[in-house]
């Protein structure tokens, strides 16, 4: 008799969520059951980076986690008409794609955890829109990051995107982490459709700054949590503190041996820090 094959808890399903009058149907993985968590990727990969966290039985015995693929990204399709349009993420879409999200899901109180561009949005959503959320995990996040690159050489005929955005990242990936996820979090770049790290570095290097408003959030019931490894020449353990130290109540974790992208590139070492980030969501 043959063996059975082994899944994985990780399902996968898509919702159709419209945002700014346009239609976006959105994959969503999830796995687990208990309090909702939902989780949201970096610029430039999708929901794959989150995939340890979601096949960690212990932790998904008490949380549910739903890790989206923001449109254009992964297996979410752009919209109709995308061949027409620059594409450039913007805060406004970002945080209403968010809120579409949680709404359509019917998630109740979820925790929010994003990392990067995902974690640049966990401060926009603290600060203007906490109402859904239990609270928030920011992760590489800070205030604002202009580009040390130019965010151009990620769209040009004479380059491979994809290629260079893997460039890119692998400078902010800890050599510390095992070859094969550091490679794994790298091939996530290098398919990213033409023009969307780009688009997500516009937002991340030149939409909206925070700067001098992050006083405004109120972390009485709503717990700030930011996380940041010390091999993050992107968002630094300096930028990170500096983005703490703004928020009253705030709490920050360095993760020593961590780049950039944590729960991909060195998913063993972030778990426990990723832990202690749950516990303090209450």
């Amino acid at each position: 008799m043959s063996a059975q094959p082994a899944y994985e808890p990780i399902i996968g399903r898509y919702v159709t969520i419209e945002v700014q009058g346009r239609s976006y149907r959105v994959f969503v993985e999830e796995a687990g059951q208990g309090q909702p968590v939902i989780c949201f990727h970096t610029a430039g990969a999708d929901s794959r980076q989150w995939r340890h966290i979601m096949n960690d039985a212990e932790l998904t015995a008490n949380y549910r986690f739903i890790a989206p693929d923001m449109p254009w990204h992964g297996k979410s399709l752009p919209p109709e008409g995308f061949e027409e349009e620059e594409y450039l993420l913007t805060t406004e879409v970002y945080v209403e794609t968010v809120l579409k999200l949680v709404e359509a899901l019917a998630l109740e109180n979820p925790i929010y955890a994003g990392c990067s561009m995902g974690g640049r949005i966990a401060l926009q959503l603290a600060l203007n829109n906490p109402e859904p959320f239990k609270g928030f995990i920011a992760i590489e996040a800070s205030d604002f990051q202009p580009a040390w690159y130019d965010i151009d050489w990620f769209h040009r005929p004479d380059a491979h995107g994809g290629e260079m955005g893997a460039a890119l990242v692998s400078a902010n990936i800890a050599p510390q982490g095992p070859k094969a996820e550091r490679w794994n979090t790298q091939w996530m770049f290098m398919q990213s459709g033409p023009g969307v790290f780009r688009g997500d570095l516009n937002f991340y290097t030149k939409d909206d700054s925070l700067v001098g408003k992050l006083g405004g959030i109120d972390t009485s019931n709503k717990p700030v949590h930011i996380m940041v490894g010390t091999y993050d020449m992107t968002c630094t353990p300096e930028d990170a503190k500096r983005t703490a130290d703004q928020i009253p109540g705030a709490t920050l974790a360095v993760m020593d041996g961590i780049g950039h992208f944590p729960m991909s590139e060195n998913p063993a070492t972030f778990r426990p820090h990723f832990v202690e980030a749950l516990a303090k969501m209450g």
